[in-house]
């Protein structure tokens, strides 16, 4: 069994995304235990100083959800073509302390929904692979998983537009197949920290 931490990307309690995470926790792979952490990414605005003061408790317990699991599946919106800013803050805190990040060596897989008609998150998850990429993850290449005009794929909680359902599950399978072998891979490589002293 494998164990993987969801992450939505978004506040909003009715946040498509959140509905596309647990669409995916409930079709996983049979050995895939995707957990939704709702919320992991309310946190305080990374600031250098509550670190050296000690590392706030929601801080602390988000790098440790991440370090405990075998994996980490990301579902997030776009804002203005970019990373929410709640989501980039939850990567920036993920990121300390320099060279010993949470998400050094971590297979991830990024996941969008959004309401508009082209994209689906295209340049939010571009965004995502490259910081991530900095930080030591290893994000599945493809199939990307990029839901547009989320308000016409979902039926309640319920994922129903048949592409996105099939797109998602062949992206499951292959993160899957990406856990299990970095879980047998090598142990983890350091990377330096994008969260630069100021």
């Amino acid at each position: 069994m494998r164990n993987v931490l969801g992450v939505v990307g978004s506040l909003r309690r009715d946040s498509y995304n959140r509905r596309l995470l647990r669409h995916a926790a409930g079709v996983a792979p049979e050995r895939l235990r995707i957990t939704v952490a709702d919320d992991i990414v309310r946190l305080p605005l990374f600031d250098e100083d509550l670190e050296a003061d000690g590392l706030p408790p929601e801080v602390a317990a988000a790098q440790g959800a991440i370090r405990s699991a075998d994996g980490v599946v990301i579902a997030s919106p776009e804002y203005n073509f970019g990373v929410p800013g709640v989501l980039k803050n939850f990567v920036d805190w993920a990121s300390r302390p320099p060279r010993r990040g949470a998400f050094i060596g971590k297979p991830v897989l990024l996941m969008g929904a959004s309401s508009g008609r082209t994209g689906g998150t295209v340049q939010c998850q571009g965004q995502l692979r490259i910081s991530l990429a900095v930080l030591g993850a290893h994000v599945l290449p493809a199939p990307p998983v990029l839901v547009a005009e989320a308000g016409d794929k979902f039926d309640g909680d319920a994922l129903v537009d048949e592409t996105a359902r099939e797109v998602s599950a062949l992206a499951l399978g292959r993160f899957l197949e990406l856990v299990d072998a970095m879980s047998a891979g090598a142990g983890r490589r350091e990377a330096p920290s994008t969260a630069a002293a100021t």
